[in-house]
């Protein structure tokens, strides 16, 4: 049977020593954040993973979602763990104090997502659309709109999807087909088939909110005429039947207790959210928070993988040490001393805390673009929220499936079994890479947009206060081991990010064929900054003679020294990669593939 413990220790380390989390209170509206209440906070939510969550994600997956004449049923227990989570007020954790939300700030937010996500990803699905539902009407929507849905979606009375693709078309959602017609009164009527939707119908809710994509007749051609609608399953004024019907399930690879769905509007009544033609904008606010979230799950699945993987590695006994006998009273020695299980171990531990780090430090960056009373420091913020998505949501969701499949590796044959649970990880974790934006979209974000907004000012966002830790921490000798190889893959990461400006401008096939190699190369000097940052709190930390957590200060020194060591020269590796142009890759002709 799998496991998974709320990594608190963790999460408290980062929070607190590594990234200040308790300046947070210093922001308006977030006054009561203070460390105690952090915690507490924490701790409560980690209990309803554990306890309430965890325990229905395999049994959720052996049953999976039914679909009976439009209706979808949900495994069992999930309605009761539904209303159990709602009750508790987390659909609204991170909601305004308007709507009946917690008015938590985004940083602790994404902590509660990561445990939710290890706990049972498919679960968490269902209040995560709803918090990207509720983002979009809360930036967008008119006052009537906010008043009427917000609320219900705070306390997850109602809940929320969001319905951009469509049979045809995915990425390119210019090619919708997907109609409004104005009714004279307004509201309009939707009409068109949107597929691959999200908690599109269960039995969880007693309504469930769309936010769709659509084209009015005078729509211009392309991403240039898209609208965004709030269209209910129920009308919210009467509870009337809306025309929305789920047509049908898809069978999936995982995420199985997750009711993926084939949403039809025929004539149904929706209202206009924003400006006409101004959808995509508005869209983009459930996109963005949605790639932040399902880079949370990468992160989730990495972390209770690497819980599984750890523990059977500690238990699971297999021939004797390349060294000697390390068990002589068992019949052989525990897997977990030999060299190329300790290898996947200690990249899962690398990549989960390193990543946990790099979320929450992004977390903040969120909480201050939106609290931060100086407007320049809002925009910083901000600016550097935008950088990270990509990075966050390709390379964590990449690391989720990569540290899944070494679970099951770690497990051997075990590992191929269902009753173990770890396969499930693997077939959760792979749809991540996937579903809003490939992550080849991410990459081609990163060098195609992010890259040369105000002439690199995204980027000095992340290159400034890496250029500042180096300059300020070259001369600390303890550190050196760490900051000295980070200076040399930045150093690297900035001779990258000329060649693909200057490249790219010429030929853009050679930022495309550059873009996948530099996210990767981005990413790891992003996490070799944080564990630069948490290698030093740990080294200070030791200084001051903490007895009770000496283990725990140097197991960071330890895996900052594994992951600078075995795991950053990869970078290097890809940095010769984006060095080498797109020549090789685009001169081969189509029919001699």
């Amino acid at each position: 049977m799998p496991v998974y413990q709320a990594p608190l220790d963790n999460l408290k380390f980062v929070l607190h020593e590594v990234l200040g989390a308790e300046s947070l209170s210093s922001l308006p509206g977030y006054e009561d954040a203070t460390p105690d209440l952090i915690d507490s906070i924490l701790e409560e939510a980690a209990k309803m993973c554990e306890e309430v969550l965890f325990p229905l994600n395999q049994s959720g997956d052996k049953e999976g979602c039914t679909w009976n004449n439009g209706t979808v049923t949900t495994p069992a227990g999930f309605k009761e763990a539904y209303d159990a989570f709602a009750s508790a007020g987390w659909c609204g954790a991170v909601a305004d104090p308007k709507y009946g939300g917690m008015g938590l700030p985004a940083t602790v937010g994404f902590a509660i997502q990561e445990m939710i996500c290890s706990a049972n990803m498919s679960f968490g699905m269902y209040p995560g659309l709803s918090e990207g539902a509720y983002n979009a009407l809360y930036l967008h929507g008119t006052d009537a709109q906010k008043d009427t849905y917000l609320p219900k979606l705070v306390t997850g009375e109602w809940s929320g999807t969001m319905c951009l693709t469509e049979p045809h078309c995915g990425t390119d959602l210019g090619l919708i087909r997907t109609k409004a017609i104005p009714n004279g009164d307004g509201s309009y009527n939707i009409t068109g088939t949107k597929i691959f939707i999200s908690a599109g119908e269960h039995d969880l809710t007693k309504n469930i909110i769309h936010l769709v994509l659509a084209k009015l007749p005078d729509a211009p051609e392309g991403v240039k005429g898209i609208s965004l609608f709030v269209v209910p399953k129920y009308l919210p004024d009467t509870m009337g039947v809306n025309a929305v019907t789920c047509g049908s399930l898809e069978h999936k690879m995982g995420i199985k207790a997750n009711a993926t769905c084939v949403i039809n509007f025929e004539d149904s009544k929706g209202w206009l959210v924003g400006e006409a033609h101004k959808g995509l904008r508005a869209m983009f606010t459930m996109m963005n928070t949605a790639r932040l979230g399902v880079g949370m799950q990468g992160l989730g699945i990495a972390e209770v993988a690497y819980q599984n993987g750890l523990n059977y590695a500690k238990e699971r006994v297999q021939m004797r040490s390349l060294t000697g006998t390390k068990a002589p009273d068992k019949p052989a020695d525990p897997i977990i001393v030999h060299p190329d299980v300790r290898r996947m171990l200690m990249i899962s531990k690398a990549v989960t805390e390193g990543c946990r780090a790099m979320s929450l430090w992004i977390g903040m960056a969120l909480d201050l673009s939106e609290k931060h009373p100086d407007p320049h420091a809002r925009e910083e913020a901000e600016d550097l929220v935008a950088l990270m998505t990509p990075i966050i949501k390709a390379y964590q969701t990449d690391m989720g499936f990569e540290i899944a499949s070494n679970t099951m590796q770690i497990h051997g044959g075990h590992g191929y079994i269902w009753d173990t649970g770890v396969e499930q990880y693997a077939r959760d974790a792979r749809i991540a890479m996937i579903y809003e934006g490939t992550n080849g979209i991410q990459a081609l974000d990163l060098v195609g947009r992010k890259m040369g907004v105000g002439f690199g000012r995204l980027l000095r966002r992340f290159f400034h206060p890496v250029h500042n830790f180096i300059e300020e921490n070259m001369g600390n000798a303890e550190l050196g081991e760490f900051v000295m190889p980070l200076a040399k893959a930045f150093a690297k990461l900035q001779a990258s990010t000329g060649l693909i400006a200057q490249k790219g401008l010429k030929n853009p096939d050679e930022a495309g064929a550059a873009s996948s190699d530099y996210l990767r190369q981005f990413a790891l000097v992003a996490l070799g900054f944080m564990w630069v940052r948490m290698a030093k709190v740990a080294q200070e930390k030791l200084k001051d003679g903490d007895a009770s957590k000496k283990e725990f200060y140097e197991s960071k020194i330890k895996t900052a020294r594994f992951f600078f060591e075995r795991m950053l020269p990869e970078a290097d590796a890809r940095a010769k990669m984006v060095m080498a142009g797109a020549k090789s890759m685009m001169d081969l002709e189509e029919s001699a593939f």
